[in-house]
């Protein structure tokens, strides 16, 4: 706790004491005793001094025992021999600092009748609103208990300009914020500002302005109040549930703009009790440990530029999009929508060129919530038809936010562009395959709406775990190569983090239904070794998106009695799969590429299929664009296999699953693998490697033919014989 804002809000608090006594002495002197006090039509007397003591301050001679109770909470005041090393003599100074304001504000409606407008909005010469009525408080208190604003900035003072003042004010409303004014600095007020500026104000815009002096702040913190009794149930003097219900549900700010003075230090620190921090322009003491506050309490000297992202960052408030700002329809609905070749306007990506997707996490102050930005080239720029290179880069920050978490929200970029009517993806990661029709790049969508498809399905969807995003979308040949660099690298690292794990000695598998809108039975399991087919969910990805959503496509799966330990085949993942397809299929095998594999979808990363002549087993992957020994090309495979079935002979697979031990174990393994592209053998080179030598063939990579050696099995046995492959040797592959 600072000693600079404890003595400053100690201080503050008996200033402001000494002018509630003072105050009261002369009400006492001209009404009595008996003369009833309040605020206007409203049935919680005086609201903080009845929420939180359960004291109903009726008349005058009611408020002794508060201003009382007021001596009695504040503490000595500092003084350099002096020092109270903890935060509950200066959280005692605030609450009251509030009870003495409210007893001020009280005597100001006896002593000026009209000084507060008691309505909605300005009227009759004044723009002072005063403390809220009790129908102001149904009809927008509802509002904080629906989510519809979640909450309200409480500011104090003035900016330096007025388009200060306006910006400020336009940034809080986007975040759907109420902003309760008072308070001026140098003379002037933020709500004067806004009217000099043209902006209307009033409770009907959420730009409220209390009153002009800093006890007005005490509005603000009696609308919170009332707020937990109205709506929270919370009984009046259970001090402890009213500060709960606020800190927990109303997400609040102080927000003093210019020089904070000793009387503003003490509101500062009434708010904390609240939960609610301070967050200031100017440079002020700051009290960054968390505690009282979900975060930091004070926090300083931040640019106007950078005060609400500040704030809603310091308070927590998850950021909601209620709308997504694109010009094609979007929902569920369009999600297995496809793009055919006569309505394609654009294409990116699918092996006709390069496509990538990366999500990482960033520092909080490296991310600017909704910014959304293109680099190269746009549709409008487009003859239909065309063909573009893309990196979809989102860069998420938060407090919640994990790098184990980054997979996750990737994975679902496949999932928030297919809601897109008109636009097709398929695919993750650096195979990812995206369409646009006709009609949609007609009615005017661009690569851009991308990226504010994704900020506002992302806060929508997983607003629990970050609190800003911003996503680049790269069209520049160039620059996409180098994102690609970038992200194979990323994709290495997650990859890794499952070595060491087994299959058998884990009891719990993951699904992934996530292709189930263009694959309706295919149902992926995945086990630590045997990633996810689409090559972007392994183990610890599903484990991470189920800790993140418990109902999403990513549940647990208890594996239970083994039934065929060689093939990889388990009770419990076979009744989880009869489920889960809609009972197409009672059973599959893990590990086996002839008896009963796995289901195939449209997005896996490769295809395997058997080569009888030369006993073994070929692998093709997206970007290969040639032909292949079994006498197909990957689009023919995706088609033939890739709805949900389980094909003998086939199966779909991601490329890190390749030199995964489990990989085919049932068929003899990677020992059984006679061609594959080159790109593909080159790209997996160090862990193919790895995977030769522990199994005890270690010049295998050399024997393995691709597309330079041939591509079909008359081709390729010549160099099989030759090389001496072990699947020559092995068992019939097909008995």
């Amino acid at each position: 706790m600072s000693k600079i804002i404890c003595s400053a809000a100690i201080r503050g608090a008996h200033k402001i004491v000494e002018r509630a006594e003072a105050k009261y002495q002369e009400a006492m002197e001209g009404w009595g005793p008996n003369q009833e006090i309040g605020f206007p039509n409203t049935t919680y007397y005086l609201p903080i001094i009845y929420g939180i003591t359960g004291i109903a301050v009726k008349k005058l001679g009611d408020v002794k025992e508060v201003l009382e109770r007021c001596r009695s909470l504040v503490p000595d005041p500092v003084t350099e021999h002096l020092w109270l090393p903890y935060l509950a003599p200066a959280l005692e100074a605030g609450m009251a600092t509030f009870f003495a304001e409210e007893i001020i504000e009280a005597i100001r409606y006896l002593e000026f009748p009209d000084f507060y407008t008691k309505t909605e909005d300005p009227s009759n010469g004044t723009i002072w609103l005063g403390a809220a009525d009790d129908v102001i408080l149904r009809k927008r208190g509802v509002e904080f208990v629906d989510g519809t604003a979640p909450g309200f900035a409480a500011v104090l003072g003035a900016a330096p300009t007025k388009e200060i003042a306006v910006q400020l004010a336009q940034e809080l409303r986007e975040k759907n914020l109420y902003v309760f004014m008072c308070g001026d600095h140098q003379g002037r007020t933020m709500s004067e500002q806004l009217v000099e500026a043209g902006v209307q104000i009033g409770w009907g815009t959420r730009l409220v302005s209390f009153g002009p002096e800093c006890t007005a702040a005490v509005f603000a913190g009696g609308f919170a109040t009332r707020a937990a009794m109205s709506f929270g149930s919370v009984k009046p003097g259970d001090f402890r549930n009213i500060l709960f219900y606020n800190k927990d549900r109303i997400f609040a700010f102080a927000m003093p703009l210019g020089t904070v003075t000793d009387e503003w230090y003490a509101n500062a620190l009434g708010c904390v009790n609240y939960g609610f921090p301070t967050i200031a322009d100017t440079p002020i003491p700051e009290i960054l440990p968390t505690g009282i506050c979900t975060y930091e309490h004070v926090v300083s000297d931040v640019p106007h530029d950078q005060l609400v992202a500040r704030a809603v960052e310091v308070r927590g408030l998850k950021v909601t999009v209620a709308e997504i700002p694109i010009p094609v329809s979007y929902g569920p609905a369009f999600e297995g929508e496809r793009v055919r070749k006569d309505d394609l306007y654009l294409e990116c990506g699918g092996g006709r060129t390069q496509a990538v997707e990366l999500v990482t996490t960033k520092d909080m102050d490296k991310v600017e919530d909704g910014r959304i930005e293109l680099i190269g080239p746009d549709v409008g720029d487009m003859e239909p038809g065309a063909r573009l290179p893309l990196a979809i880069v989102a860069e998420v920050a938060g407090r919640k936010m994990q790098d184990d978490f980054e997979p996750i929200l990737e994975r679902q970029i496949h999932h928030f562009v297919n809601y897109a009517q008109g636009l097709m993806h398929i695919g993750q990661r650096d195979i990812a395959w995206i369409r646009m029709s006709k009609a949609a790049a007609g009615k005017g969508l661009k690569l851009k709406h991308i990226g504010d498809i994704l900020h506002a399905k992302f806060h929508q969807d997983f607003g629990a775990i970050f609190d800003k995003v911003q996503v680049t979308i790269y069209t520049e040949k160039d620059r996409v190569n180098e994102i690609l660099q970038n992200a194979k690298q990323v994709y290495e690292h997650r990859d890794i983090r499952i070595e060491g794990m087994t299959d058998e000695t884990t009891e719990t598998y993951y699904s992934c239904t996530l292709c189930q809108s263009f694959a309706p039975n295919h149902v992926c399991i995945i086990s630590p070794e045997r990633t996810g087919l689409c090559g972007a969910y392994n183990w610890m990805d599903c484990k991470a998106s189920y800790e993140i959503n418990p109902t999403g496509p990513n549940q647990p799966v208890e594996k239970g009695e083994t039934l065929d330990a060689r093939l990889g085949q388990w009770k419990g993942c076979n009744e989880f799969l009869y489920k889960a397809s809609r009972q197409a299929l009672d059973h599959y095998n893990f590990y086996s590429i002839i008896h009963d594999p796995m289901t195939t979808c449209g997005c896996c990363e490769c295809i395997a299929a058997i080569l009888p002549i030369c006993n073994g087993v070929m692998t093709v992957d997206r970007d290969y664009v040639g032909m292949t020994p079994c006498g197909m090309k990957f689009t023919t495979l995706a088609g033939t296999i890739g709805g949900g079935m389980s094909v003998p002979g086939f199966v779909g697979h991601g490329k890190y699953n390749i030199t995964q031990r489990k990989w085919l174990l049932g068929d003899g393994g990677i020992k059984r693998l006679v061609w594959m592209p080159k790109r593909l053998k080159e790209e997996i080179a160090d862990r193919l490697k790895q995977q030769a030598e522990e199994i005890g063939v270690p010049n295998l990579p050399e024997m393995i033919a691709d597309e330079t050696v041939g591509t079909s099995e008359e081709e390729i046995l010549p160099f099989l014989e030759e090389k001496g492959h072990p699947a020559l040797s092995m068992d019939p592959l097909l008995e």
